[in-house]
């Protein structure tokens, strides 16, 4: 049995679960993306509570560490990071496309060779965080930012059909309707990100806790 903390707070609705091995065992939401930071503290002592467990019982903490919302995966990340070093437990450093990719494929109405799986994030104005998966989820285009347009994938869409969601598919759906894209706007995240986590725990694939970053995929510019 393998207890791990998974912690998502890169995008609008964030979630802290609980999961035995690669299954969901308990779960809470926030869906203020403001409050993210109040809300992880209360929400984990919560499942742990409702799940008869203590924080120490974890074996691993796994979190969605970007792309996404710079303010929430710098959430996610220090609260995670803290965890870690207060308990001195792996940490496990998950790509929020890879955890999408998964949700798609899951979520899928079709299943057949051709798919192509596109997780989209709303990166504002016309502008995604992205990246594109064959049917075993290996990466096909690498992660990157991409202004939208009608051309997107066009070559790709020419022999297949191009699975996409997230919350920048919307976009998208705005610019191409066509049946060369089938779209999944509601992804459901937590038991891909389990799934995923458990892989990593089992390969040992550990970040150092001292010097893990969030993984933004472009420059981060603050106001001084």
């Amino acid at each position: 049995m393998a207890i791990i903390l998974n912690i998502n707070t890169a995008f609008e609705t964030a979630f802290v679960s609980l999961s035995n091995n690669d299954d969901v065992i308990n779960e809470a939401q926030s869906n203020s993306q403001k409050d993210h930071a109040s809300f992880l503290e209360p929400a984990i002592k919560s499942i742990c509570e409702q799940s008869n467990l203590r924080l120490n019982d974890i074996n691993a903490v796994a979190v969605m560490n970007g792309p996404g919302s710079y303010t929430g995966l710098r959430v996610g990340l220090s609260s995670a990071k803290a965890l870690c070093y207060a308990l001195k437990k792996p940490l496990i450093l998950l790509n929020t496309l890879d955890v999408m990719a998964f949700a798609l494929h899951q979520q899928s109405p079709v299943q057949q060779e051709n798919l192509l799986f596109c997780p989209l994030i709303d990166a504002r104005r016309m502008e995604v965080y992205t990246a594109l998966y064959d049917n075993n989820l290996g990466l096909v285009k690498e992660y990157s930012s991409e202004i939208l347009d009608a051309s997107f994938l066009e070559t790709e869409r020419k022999t297949n059909i191009i699975v996409a969601g997230g919350s920048g598919s919307l976009k998208l759906q705005s610019l191409i309707s066509d049946t060369s894209i089938i779209y999944i706007n509601q992804l459901l995240l937590s038991k891909p990100a389990s799934v995923l986590g458990y892989k990593a725990l089992i390969a040992e694939d550990f970040a150092d806790v001292a010097y893990s970053e969030p993984f933004y995929l472009k420059p981060v510019y603050f106001r001084k």
